[in-house]
Formats: structure tokens, C-alpha cells, sequence
């Protein structure tokens, strides 16, 4: 997914700016934690029917743009 933009926005006002899936306080970090602890997509959709699994996509791109930009800096 590619256009992930449209799914996620980053708000101080929300999660102290952690970036969210749009329209709820439900933060990227949040469906890669659950994703992290064995649950399904289907898991997750039962108990946050505001999600879809474009969501949850949105949030995984996000994390692998967000670990592409990623750079270690060796002393």
C-alpha cells in the first residue's frame, strides 16, 4: 500500500502526536502491537469494528516507510 497517507494523520492534539488511523484515537503503534502479540487481522477487526483491513495495511506500510527513512549513525 502505497498510499497510506490517506488512512493516517498525525495530530498533537491526539495520542500526544503518535500517528493514528484517521477518525479515532487508535494509534499505528497500537495495531503493531496486537499484530506483534499473535492476534489476527480478524481478531483485530472484531474488537475495533471502526477498523477495516485497509487499516490495519495503512499502519503496516507506514511502519515499513517508517523503518525504509530509518538510518543508524555508528560512533
Amino acid at each position: 500500500m502505497t498510499n497510506y497517507q490517506q488512512y493516517i494523520s498525525l495530530n498533537a492534539a491526539i495520542r500526544f502526536g503518535k500517528p493514528c488511523i484517521i477518525g479515532t484515537r487508535i494509534a499505528v503503534q497500537d495495531i503493531l502491537g496486537w499484530l506483534a502479540s499473535g492476534m489476527t487481522n480478524e481478531d483485530i477487526l472484531d474488537d475495533f469494528p471502526e477498523l477495516t483491513i485497509a487499516h490495519i495495511q495503512a499502519a503496516l506500510a507506514f511502519a515499513a516507510d517508517s523503518e525504509r527513512r530509518t538510518r543508524l549513525q555508528v560512533a
